[in-house]
């Protein structure tokens, strides 16, 4: 009997893409809040989402570099199974009057997470992701967290720059990012190829992210700059800055076990 969580799917399971939840991550983060062109923001909701009409144009976008496992933590002795970067952005909209967020685009450049992105709803590409790393030795190149460090973040894919990001931390906070901490909803989506079903899709359902175990770090708050640049068959570019908020940099992490469907879309 062929077994595993995903495909491909083999005699011993060992094979699968994606081993079966939970899932544990941890990861630094450099998250910059923005606003973009209200009117881009609500082109990019999907169905079920309304825009947010008390802050219109809210946006965060997202440099992250993550370590993650499954329940075995095997992974941490193969680290080119836990180590990845993605790049994401998004914004903040109403669901049946609820503040919440959700991810129209992001990159990723890891197989595996890619593929464990689209089960949890999230619109994964294959990019390059990079970000500035801090080290606790007390030299310049290690960039240690402290007023007037500078972290960066790029993103690109196709050889083409998507995302260049910097946070100029300033002090420490208590409080962490808030464009970001409303709940996240995302779309499952999975098309049919059968003839006559190409517009009939096998899964379309408006879900919010569950997670469990969350554990945040050190907060650090500052200055943000953010430029997205246009690139062939991408259209992030049109949720550009407008205005730019705080920029973060902080450590956080969470397990994921869990998702809920809170309707099936048509």
């Amino acid at each position: 009997m062929l077994q595993g969580y995903t495909v491909p799917r083999s005699p011993e399971g060992r094979a699968s893409l994606v081993p079966p939840p939970p899932w544990h991550y941890v990861g630094d983060f450099l998250v910059l809040e923005y606003w973009a062109d209200p009117a881009a923001v609500a082109a990019v909701l999907p169905p079920g989402l309304e825009p947010y009409p008390d802050d219109p144009g809210r946006c965060a976008a997202i440099f992250a570099d993550w370590q993650s496992c499954s329940d075995s933590f095997d992974e941490l002795l193969d680290p080119v199974r836990a180590q990845y970067r993605e790049f994401f952005i998004v914004v903040n909209a109403l669901y049946r009057g609820e503040l919440v967020t959700t991810c129209p685009y992001i990159w990723v450049d890891k197989d595996f997470a890619l593929a464990r992105g689209w089960i949890q709803g999230f619109p994964k590409k294959l990019g390059e992701i990079h970000i500035t790393r801090a080290y606790t030795l007390p030299v310049p190149v290690a960039a240690q967290p402290r007023p007037g460090t500078r972290f960066a973040g790029t993103a690109s894919a196709n050889g083409r720059l998507l995302a260049y990001g910097i946070v100029t931390v300033r002090e420490r906070s208590n409080d962490g990012p808030t464009h970001n901490a409303p709940p996240l909803v995302n779309v499952r989506h999975f098309p049919r190829l059968a003839q006559g079903f190409h517009d009939k899709p096998a899964v379309h359902e408006l879900v919010r992210a569950r997670s469990r175990d969350r554990h945040v770090g050190e907060i650090w708050v500052g200055d943000a700059h953010l430029e997205l640049f246009p690139a062939p068959r991408e259209e992030h570019d049109k949720l550009a800055p407008v205005r730019l908020g705080k920029g973060y940099r902080l450590t956080f992490a969470y397990t994921v076990d869990d998702l809920e469907t809170l309707e099936e879309l048509r």
